[in-house]
């Protein structure tokens, strides 16, 4: 068994003036591929640093449980991969080099390396391109292979931080494969995004803007009960997505 489950209960957090989070609450389990929407400015990142431990909360709490047990923010963020939404590869290192740089941090072993090595290769198509460094690859391959390093120490959980941001929608839709296939290799996995049309590929979504949750559940549920066609519209509906 490996059945993560995450409680939000209350977060709250302020930066000066401005109010990040105000109590929010939320909660996420393993075999679901859970979306964090809203537009930029809604809380969605700062809520990932605290859940990972980087950044202290003002009040609230967060609770981890790996297979229904009580777990600590350290030990949660021993099973957790963690794709920022900024840059985090470097630009002159191959994918190759990615790779073993990678497969040494996490201590990965011979076999079990060259194993999950292929098996992600196939995955995100970047068997032909192990010798192009990281900064000639396009938006779309860059994410991927950001997504195969955080995947090389076969984690439990998944926190990407609008991880398709920039990419070209062919891309996007690869990429968006290779998370369900995370899901259905049971990794928990919860994504932020600011693109509306995304939130009807998630199994759940939780609904954000300027630090409160809207709405949360699955996406045709929450259209319906609002009666909007899309999330653009739900939002538009409360004065959100400035365009």
């Amino acid at each position: 068994m490996n059945n993560f489950a995450i409680e939000v209960k209350d977060l709250c957090k302020r930066f000066g003036d401005i109010e990040a989070l105000n109590k929010v609450s939320m909660n996420f389990q393993t075999g679901k591929l859970y979306g964090i929407i809203g537009p930029a400015g809604a809380g969605k990142t700062t809520l990932f640093r605290i859940m990972l431990g980087l950044m202290n909360k003002d009040s609230g709490n967060i609770c981890y449980q790996f297979n229904s047990k009580d777990i600590t923010v350290d030990e949660f963020r021993n099973y957790t991969a963690y794709m920022p939404q900024t840059q985090s590869l470097y630009a002159d290192l191959s994918v190759e080099e990615h790779l073993e740089f990678f497969r040494d941090l996490y201590g990965i072993s011979g076999q079990d390396y060259l194993d999950k090595k292929q098996e992600l290769l196939k995955m995100t198509r970047l068997d032909k391109f192990l010798s192009r460094p990281a900064g000639q690859l396009s938006g779309g391959m860059y994410k991927k292979l950001g997504l195969m390093c955080a995947l090389l120490r076969s984690p439990k959980v998944m926190l990407l931080d609008e991880p398709t941001n920039g990419v070209d929608p062919i891309s996007r839709r690869e990429f968006w494969d290779m998370l369900h296939i995370s899901v259905e290799q049971g990794i928990l996995v919860l994504m932020t995004t600011a693109y509306m049309d995304e939130a009807e590929r998630c199994s759940e979504v939780v609904l954000m803007e300027e630090g409160h949750v809207l709405g949360s559940g699955e996406p045709k549920e929450l259209l319906q009960k609002a009666n909007v066609k899309d999330f653009d519209e739900f939002f538009l509906q409360r004065g959100g997505v400035k365009r």
